[in-house]
């Protein structure tokens, strides 16, 4: 492929992401160590039932407010993050060790390592452990 090639891609991904370059005009690369990655527990509280953590990577801000979460979730045997829409964003899933159990509206399905699932537009997940060993996936939610 040679370099208009590459560059029309370039330029077509973008448009797709609908990425805006001269927003981030002034934003310059950033290198975070694991040790600057909060980690936080949350316990029966909203959508969750059990026990979760989150392992923040990345914050609304650091990814200029195009993302609302890009989060490595533990989800341990038994508990579960209901049912919820996503109505004015998007959220992906994309399972990194693990089984779990998900919803997409009305279907059920099971989910491996390398799984990934997007729900948008109005439509529904939930996503629960019922297996003997954690989950742990990536949950972004980008901003529509």
């Amino acid at each position: 492929m040679n370099m208009m090639q590459k560059s029309q891609k370039v330029t077509m991904i973008c448009v797709f992401l609908r990425i805006d370059f001269e927003h981030y005009q002034n934003i310059t690369t950033m290198i975070k160590n694991s040790q600057d990655i909060h980690v936080e527990t949350v316990e029966n509280s909203g959508n969750i039932e059990g026990r979760i953590s989150k392992k923040i990577v990345l914050t609304p801000a650091e990814m200029m407010e195009r993302a609302s979460m890009f989060n490595i979730i533990t989800l341990p045997p038994g508990s579960r993050i209901k049912e919820h829409p996503h109505i004015e964003d998007a959220e992906i899933y994309y399972i990194l060790e693990g089984e779990a159990e998900v919803t997409d509206n009305d279907k059920t399905a099971v989910m491996r390592a390398g799984d990934v699932m997007f729900t948008g537009n109005g439509a529904r997940h939930s996503i629960a452990n019922h297996s003997g060993k954690d989950v742990k996936f990536l949950a972004c939610i980008l901003r529509m």
